[in-house]
């Protein structure tokens, strides 16, 4: 497939009801393990890519290294890749944004988480800059006549730690899922959202397709697909769950 090809795809693959499925890849070793798996698509998760090079997670790794990371995915796998793109590695500057918007589509992706979050500061960017923002993404797709699928994530859930608070946010999620559609966005990701009710609520009043991870505390996958969910998430529980496995395995072996 080429690139248009792999978008239409990847697009397609996102249906309320019968949810792509989302285990996060890290590296190029990883993504072609599960395109031997059967995953129809591939999805980079920044914590395990950054962890799994020797950073924290939250734009600590150099973009340029990011960017061979991706490369390096690109060309081990013939399915579609979507990347964690985080704030953009830009922080508010829009300018730097586009640019590296059009650096990472030259390597062949066909998708971006982008989020709201004010990385190393905290809280979120209000609505009419996260739109600006979406808008300079989608922008830099067009004017490379790339295609771009833009999964607009809010971390409005993520970031309040108080579950029972979460149904207080829910009109402030669906305004930002409303506008970042507006700037361009294709789909809706609420990581920390777990409650179903809430979930349900959401889909039904949002037009985009909606993104849910597979948090431990998460609903089944059967729930979140009879919920209306278009995309189930699984961050980077895979990698932290390997690498413990990992590391007992060496700890046994060091102790003997």
């Amino acid at each position: 497939m080429n690139t248009k090809e792999k978008f239409e795809q990847f697009m397609g693959l996102h249906q309320s009801g019968n949810p792509i499925l989302l285990y996060n890849a890290w590296d190029a070793g990883s993504a072609k393990a599960l395109e031997e798996a059967g995953a129809t698509a591939v999805a980079t998760g920044s914590k395990p890519l950054a962890l799994s090079q020797g950073y924290p997670d939250g734009e600590h790794i150099a973009f340029d290294q990011l960017l061979t990371t991706v490369q390096q995915i690109v060309s081990s796998i013939s399915i579609p890749l979507s990347i964690d793109f985080e704030g953009g590695y830009a922080k508010a500057d829009n300018v730097r944004l586009a640019e590296n918007t059009s650096r990472l589509l030259e390597t062949g992706i066909v998708g971006v988480n982008f989020e709201d979050q004010v990385i190393g500061v905290g809280g979120v960017f209000d609505i009419d800059t996260q739109k600006v923002r979406i808008a300079t993404v989608r922008s830099a797709a067009n004017k490379m006549e790339a295609p771009l699928f833009i999964n607009a994530r809010t971390d409005l859930f993520l970031q309040e730690k108080d579950k029972s608070k979460h149904a207080g946010l829910m009109d402030e999620a669906k305004k930002r899922a409303e506008a970042f559609a507006a700037a361009g966005a294709d789909g809706f990701f609420a990581p920390g959202l777990d409650n179903l009710d809430l979930i349900v609520d959401l889909c039904q009043s949002v037009a985009l397709p909606v993104n849910i991870i597979k948090l431990p505390s998460a609903p089944a996958n059967q729930d979140l697909a009879n919920a209306g969910v278009s995309r189930i998430s699984y961050g980077p529980f895979a990698y932290l769950e390997l690498m413990a496995t990992f590391r007992e395995k060496a700890e046994q072996l060091f102790s003997k």
